[in-house]
């Protein structure tokens, strides 16, 4: 497993490589001028040939793609170009807003999703089964916009449970006032879905041999569900949620919007209507960085959920 590990973040280098150029190249190319941008349509040639210098736009090429590759290494993106702010600052005064909602919803997605459709899965071709599924299809079908305006039309204006939106600097007051809304809401969001590909997982496992030989040899139903199906089934999972796991830290954009929730989500969708390019490019350097990382831990964790894997 060391070698593997070994030679997976070798394999990482020319994949991040990769992106480092990609990112840089797509926006110095196809971006648009930055001094232009900031500028305005009013700003003069002048003034746009100062804001160039002052950005370093007016250096060579490779110059700056050096002084990109720094920025990575350091961690020093400079300031944003619409705020003035720390781009390091601004993302570490953001995600731990982010990460109060997501982490929940994750956590919570997987909770309820993972043994919700390990039940269904066991009365395949009920009622319930076939309620469960048609319920589901109808769940997909309806936009997270509706989820949000119903779920803060009667939880917040007719109930009053919830506030529609606030937030603070304690974690817990977060947490127990201004979270449970949007957290609800995501969650009910992504449950009929789950539960849909979660069905499908522990189907394909129910009928394979194996579970007809435990049968036979007169295993209970609940034994040869909890102890053989969930455990084979847990690699797709495992995958699902690989995938999942780097929006946790991006948070997601519509939510934070609707809910006015200070998270590195919203910063991201006003730096890209901002045309703010540091923020941008260290959020796709950073999240696609966390991609691989979190598709690594993945790849090793088979191994510990399935001894019969073979790393290579």
């Amino acid at each position: 497993m060391l070698a593997y590990l070994f030679r997976r973040l070798w394999q990482m280098i020319p994949t991040l490589l990769g992106v480092v150029l990609l990112v840089f190249f797509l926006f110095k190319f196809f971006g648009g001028d930055p001094a232009e941008i900031l500028g305005g349509l009013n700003a003069s040639a002048e003034q746009i040939d100062a804001i160039r210098e002052q950005l370093g736009l007016n250096k060579p090429v490779l110059e700056q793609l050096w002084i990109f590759i720094k920025q990575i290494v350091t961690f020093d993106w400079g300031k944003s170009w619409a705020t003035n702010e720390s781009v390091a600052s601004l993302f570490s005064s953001r995600l731990p807003a982010t990460l109060t909602v997501m982490l929940p919803i994750l956590i919570l997605e997987v909770l309820i999703a993972i043994p919700f459709a390990l039940a269904v899965a066991s009365v395949r071709g009920s009622l319930t089964d076939r309620t469960v599924m048609i319920l589901s299809t109808v769940a997909v079908s309806i936009s997270l916009l509706v989820y949000v305006i119903v779920g803060q039309y009667v939880f917040a204006f007719r109930l009053g449970w919830f506030p529609v939106q606030g937030w603070t600097d304690s974690v817990w007051t977060n947490l127990t006032t201004y979270a449970p809304l949007p957290v609800m809401v995501a969650v009910a969001v992504a449950i009929a879905p789950y539960t849909r590909l979660y069905r499908t997982f522990f189907l394909d496992e129910i009928g394979h041999d194996y579970v007809r030989t435990a049968r036979a040899k007169g295993m209970t139903e609940g034994t040869i569900l909890m102890k053989h199906v969930l455990r084979n089934a847990m690699i797709p999972i495992m995958t699902n949620i690989s995938v999942a796991l780097p929006g946790v830290f991006v948070g997601s954009f519509l939510l934070e919007v609707f809910f006015s929730i200070p998270g590195l989500g919203r910063e991201i969708l006003l730096a890209v209507n901002r045309s703010d390019y540091p923020v941008i490019q260290a959020f796709a350097i950073y999240i696609a960085f966390l991609t691989m990382v979190v598709n690594l831990i993945t790849d090793l964790l088979y191994k510990l959920v399935d001894p019969r894997v073979v790393l290579k």
